[in-house]
């Protein structure tokens, strides 16, 4: 193997080799033309840099320019979720000060859904469900199966968590909507996104709750409005946001507002801290993330892994 040796002189790094049958090691320069190839023997180290290495070196070539206000708009998402598990604790400490009676609530989210039914329906023309397949007779089958069994199953829903503690049952029901929070569907593609976890957590959550109401009547309609606002309401946010952004956008500043009355009647320093969330949320954030993009210093070169960039679908047929 040929080493590299330092010259004393010029402190640069010369090519030498030895000489195989002297007695003492000789180095020779090796005038050849390195070659970055691995199927032809070389008079070079294993580890042999040529000069030409860190010419390939290339900075930040993949690193996404953001426009702050785009970052603001996809931080809706966000804020509609929050605002989705606000408007859902409002209501539910509202049932439980009996301020709100279930048949109001029932009535109010019926109107509710089928106002957004044919909003679901009216954004894309009938495009979604053609593609689906699914017909209105099917969504009223699984309508009436969802609330006939959830309806017969109350009674078991509201004393489902006698024997644990009221505390427990109030700190799991934080622990299951922060983990709604954390995996729900925000668009971003990652490993820690999953929709039907997120809903999971989001209904464990109200069945808890729900069980801690007077009623059978109370916990079956806490949990028809969780399915509403959790699983119904998102959807229909998605389709506004893919046809209609401004709509989508104006939707969400008022369901903002709504959130922070709600919060508002029950505490003005939770609603204080709710708005400043969704200030650091909205605003601040966006503003973090561009800033840090200045501080990013990803290197690319010779020593990344190769990328097949040929199309080779034809060898799969």
């Amino acid at each position: 193997m040929s080493p590299v040796l330092q010259s004393s002189n010029s402190g640069a790094y010369t090519d030498v080799t030895w000489r195989g049958d002297a007695s003492s090691p000789e180095p020779v320069d090796v005038h050849s033309l390195w070659r970055k190839v691995l199927y032809e023997r070389q008079p070079f180290p294993d580890n042999y840099v040529d000069k030409s290495f860190l010419e390939e070196l290339r900075k930040n070539i993949y690193v996404r320019r953001y426009s702050y206000w785009a970052v603001v708009f996809e931080s809706v998402v966000v804020i509609h979720q929050l605002c989705s598990v606000c408007s859902f604790s409002v209501i539910w400490w509202y049932m439980d000060q009996d301020l709100l009676s279930p048949q109001k609530l029932c009535g109010v989210g019926l109107a509710s859904t089928l106002l957004g039914y044919l909003i679901f329906d009216a954004v894309d023309r009938g495009a979604g469900r053609k593609d689906s397949g699914r017909t209105r007779w099917d969504d009223l089958k699984s309508s009436l199966v969802f609330v006939a069994f959830t309806y017969g199953f109350s009674p078991v829903l509201k004393t489902l968590t006698e024997s644990i503690s009221t505390d427990t049952i109030y700190a799991m029901s934080v622990l299951m909507l922060i983990g709604h929070l954390v995996f729900f569907d925000y668009g971003a593609n990652a490993a820690v996104v999953s929709n039907t976890l997120s809903i999971n957590m989001a209904i464990f959550a109200s069945v808890c709750l729900a069980s801690r109401l007077p009623r059978s009547l109370h916990a079956f309609t806490m949990v028809t409005f969780a399915i509403q606002i959790f699983a119904l309401w998102p959807s229909l946010q998605r389709k506004l946001r893919a046809y209609t952004p401004r709509t989508y956008t104006c939707v969400t500043f008022l369901f903002a507002l709504s959130s922070l009355a709600g919060m508002l009647s029950i505490s003005s320093v939770g609603a204080l801290l709710f708005f400043l969330l969704l200030a650091f949320v909205t605003f601040l954030c966006p503003y973090i993330l561009i800033r840090l993009q200045l501080f990013k210093d990803n290197i690319h070169g010779p020593w990344d892994e190769a990328e097949i960039k040929e199309d080779l679908s034809r060898f799969l047929d």
